[in-house]
């Protein structure tokens, strides 16, 4: 989320942005065609990659993009919420 600080100099009037960093989920999974990865809370946020490292600098670009389209209030939204995640122990047959 991005915070906009207004300063005057000179009586002209600077917008100064300063960054505040946020942690977003991601998924990454392996199989043998590379690395797939996806943040659950931003639907449609996936990428791809040939390496474990290349992943995560392609879906860190990925979140980054898909946060500068969404408006104040739907990030004011989307950071409010609380996601929990667990692992469930299942009986296969």
């Amino acid at each position: 989320m991005k915070t906009i600080l207004q300063t005057s100099h000179f009586k002209k009037d600077v917008k100064l942005e300063k960054q505040m960093p946020y942690k977003i989920m991601v998924i990454i999974e392996k199989d043998e065609h590379g690395y797939y990865a996806y943040a659950p809370e931003l639907e449609g946020c996936q990428s791809q990659g040939d390496s474990f490292d290349e992943i995560l600098v392609n879906i860190k670009e990925a979140v980054e993009l898909y946060l500068e389209t969404l408006t104040l209030s739907e990030k004011q939204y989307l950071f409010n919420k609380t996601v929990l995640t667990t692992t469930l122990e299942v009986a296969v047959a």
